[in-house]
């Protein structure tokens, strides 16, 4: 029986925030995304784990992008994805990775990402975009443990090899099947946001049309990111990501109008949520 996300069931929905801390103790992210088509999606992925609370951010993106991408993400560090080698080293050094977006699927990022995918850590994952995507084309069937999958309808129906209309009509069955398929949980986005570990299920019903924009799912990627590197599961973080991504649109939307808010405008109502949610 699904439940219905309320700010009830999550009254102290952010982790807490002892004062005897460091950048260490709210978690490290590596965020493995951008190419020379997607530019926007590694900084709006980067961005959002910081606003939500994560103590580091490192970008791996490929190295032509750094002096773009740096002008705009002063508070991340870089790590370069031509040398692949480096990347695998410091996996282990992160508490979360974040994969996909805005990545592309060329020959060499899916080699580069059926590697990582068998990378040994004790990071959690949130799995996003065009790692997805390969996924599906390459059918991989082993993901790594304490996974969260971010899709959307069609990247779903990639996943679970049916039609988008399949998805839409059996939402909560969908998301339920690719949750035990991969043993991961998942977020099926769209209206009315599904979100489960295969067994139990959630429905988020807070969001509205100003989250109807390209870099929207990226956002939310970096709030789950956040979330799990202060250590919450996968699972809760995608629940209660869902919520917070939700109200963001709504707040914006209300101020900006729905037509009008971009993907970055999110993150810059992002701390006002949190606020309204401590």
């Amino acid at each position: 029986m699904a439940k219905y996300i309320t700010i009830e069931d999550f009254k102290n929905i952010m982790p807490p925030r002892p004062q005897n801390s460091n950048k260490g103790t709210f978690g490290r992210v590596l965020n493995i995304a951008g190419s020379i088509n997607n530019i926007g999606a590694s900084v709006l992925s980067s961005v959002t784990p910081l606003k939500t609370g994560a103590g580091l951010v490192t970008l791996a993106c490929p190295k032509v992008l750094i002096p773009i991408v740096a002008t705009k993400l002063t508070e991340a560090t870089f790590l370069p994805l031509d040398e692949p080698s480096e990347v695998f080293r410091a996996i282990k050094e992160y508490d979360v990775i974040s994969l996909g977006c805005g990545l592309g699927t060329s020959e060499e990022t899916t080699e580069f990402i059926k590697e990582v995918l068998k990378t040994k850590t004790s990071a959690k994952w949130v799995i996003d975009a065009d790692a997805l995507n390969i996924i599906s084309k390459e059918n991989i069937k082993e993901l790594p443990e304490n996974s969260v999958l971010t899709p959307h309808p069609k990247e779903m129906a990639r996943l679970l090899n049916c039609s988008i209309d399949e998805i839409q009509e059996n939402r909560e069955e969908s998301a339920i099947k690719c949750a035990k398929k991969f043993k991961s949980a998942v977020l099926l986005k769209g209206q009315n946001t599904v979100v489960t570990d295969g067994s139990d299920v959630y429905i988020n019903k807070t969001g509205s049309s100003a989250l109807a924009k390209a870099g929207s799912g990226d956002v939310l990627t970096g709030i789950i990111s956040g979330l799990i590197a202060q250590g919450q599961t996968p699972f809760e973080a995608g629940i209660k990501g869902a919520y917070l991504h939700g109200l963001t649109g709504e707040l914006a939307g209300k101020e900006k109008s729905e037509y009008s808010v971009l993907a970055g405008d999110l993150i810059d109502y992002l701390p006002k949520v949190i606020l309204n949610n401590l």
